[in-house]
């Protein structure tokens, strides 16, 4: 039985972006995916502004610290203004979580914001400064949709990744390699792609390559190696920009990126043949991220049964497209990074540079329990009685909230008071269901919110929902299919 335009659209905006919103539901009948894709284009043409969370604080002392510099004499901070430091910091980064995320569930530009949350996980990166963190994020939004190459090049001279990555430490005549690694490891050979010579050549490149403590790229020309460096067979006098210029040459940056892309928007089972058009055009293209999205966004395979509801949510994906779907308040918005904390995905604190790992990875015992208990926690205002874990990868083998400001933001977070307080607006969702027969509810329903064929009897929905009304009917029903494992699928 061919699939219809809605699970088709349905897939699409999953894939593309957050889920379908509520107010978008009674379209995806009426338009083909390629009309529906090209509305997505059209929404995300917008460039994104650039995001200040840093209070006046952090602004003015940071400002005054580099008056200080400028003028060749050294501020040290006191131990109180170390501890404000710390506390306004982690503040930023909290505000600037909950800013991403709303735009993740409310903006038009949703092919944009799946995109930068992609490149946020390829270029992940873990560092306690506000300034750095919103700076990266203003990179990866900006370049999420245009060129690999250019984004790569503003993500290696942002001050988030040079500190997180040690380049600060890289200097003439001692050399810093963990830099030049990743940037081949992770961001575009991958391994086996390159040699440790290779590694030690190119870190002698990135050499002077700093920021300043309000995250502006520097070049400290006097700890430069200007010698001669040989990066891939290629030999001369190469600074950072001509390395990644060569990393950028190599086909197999192309079907690195390519393959990484693939598992995130269409299966984690890699179709090969279809990867190696894919990264074949994309480097064709010069590294045109657009035309790549199209590639796969327009093809018929795309939308083939195989690839569709076979994806688990990320953490970030469950939360998001549940509250597109279900408009809904956080009396304190911070529960929402308690809740992304315990299903494992923080945004801005990757377990490690290699980002989260995805897939089966999202999912264990307690975590899937977790998951399907969101649903009704947020509706019915349960308690919210599952202590985050410590994740010691993340901790960096740190477990002492004093040594790590990381530790004391997740202790703060577990000070929140319970239950979780949530209004939700049920008015646009039970509206579509207007002129639905009631005996025809249940699969309508569960047409809208499962990818995946659902392997729960529907008499079981029915017996725990509440059947006293149509509307009690609707709400209770959506929320115990939202509550299947089937709704981790996407």
């Amino acid at each position: 039985m061919p699939l219809t335009n809605q699970t088709k659209n349905q897939h699409l905006m999953w894939r593309a972006g957050f889920g379908p919103a509520v107010e978008q539901l009674a379209d995806l009948s009426k338009y083909t995916p390629k009309q529906i894709y090209k509305a997505l284009v059209k929404a995300s043409d917008k460039k994104p502004e650039y995001v200040n969370v840093a209070d006046d604080y952090l602004q003015g002392l940071y400002m005054g610290i580099e008056e200080v510099g400028r003028q060749q004499q050294r501020k040290e901070l006191t131990a109180d203004e170390r501890k404000m430091v710390q506390q306004k910091n982690r503040e930023g980064i909290r505000n600037l979580n909950i800013f991403w995320l709303y735009e993740m569930v409310n903006s038009s530009t949703q092919l944009r914001e799946k995109m930068a949350f992609f490149w946020h996980g390829h270029f992940a990166c873990r560092n306690l400064n506000v300034f750095f963190q919103q700076g990266l994020l203003d990179v990866i939004r900006r370049n999420a949709l245009g060129n690999f190459g250019t984004l790569l090049k503003e993500v290696s001279k942002n001050a988030a990744m040079l500190n997180f990555l040690n380049n600060q430490q890289n200097r003439k005549d001692r050399p810093n390699e963990n830099f030049a690694r990743e940037v081949m490891e992770l961001f575009t050979l991958g391994r086996g792609n390159y040699t440790e010579h290779d590694v030690k050549e190119a870190a002698r490149a990135f050499t002077g390559w700093s920021a300043t403590i309000k995250g502006d790229y520097i070049f400290r020309k006097n700890q430069h190696d200007f010698g001669s460096k040989t990066v891939l067979g290629k030999t001369g006098n190469f600074d950072g920009e001509e390395v990644l210029d060569i990393l950028l040459q190599q086909k197999e940056t192309a079907k690195f990126v390519t393959k990484k892309l693939y598992k995130f928007l269409v299966n984690e089972q890699v179709d090969d043949a279809k990867a190696e058009w894919l990264a074949d055009r994309f480097y064709k293209n010069e590294y045109d991220i657009s035309k790549l999205l199209e590639d796969i966004f327009t093809s018929d395979w795309f939308y083939e049964e195989k690839n569709i509801g076979v994806k688990i949510k990320s953490p970030v994906e469950l939360l998001a497209g549940i509250q597109r779907m279900l408009p809904m308040k956080f009396e304190r918005e911070e529960a929402l990074l308690l809740i992304q904390r315990s299903l494992g995905q923080l945004l801005f604190y990757p377990p490690n540079v290699a980002g989260w790992p995805g897939g089966k990875n999202w999912i264990d015992s307690s975590t899937l329990m977790m998951r399907m208990r969101i649903p009704q926690m947020l509706d019915e205002k349960d308690e919210f009685n599952i202590k985050p874990k410590d994740d010691d990868d993340q901790m960096m083998g740190r477990k002492d909230a004093n040594e790590d400001p990381k530790a004391t933001a997740m202790k703060s977070l577990s000070r929140l008071n319970k239950p979780i307080q949530v209004d939700i607006d049920w008015s646009l969702y039970t509206k579509n269901y207007e002129s639905v027969p009631r005996e025809s509810l249940l699969a309508n329903i569960t047409e809208i919110l499962l990818q995946a064929k659902s392997r729960v009897s529907p008499d079981l929905i029915k017996q725990f929902s509440d059947q006293t009304g149509r509307e009690n009917f609707i709400k209770t029903a959506t929320l115990q299919i939202m509550s299947t494992p089937e709704y981790q699928l996407c």
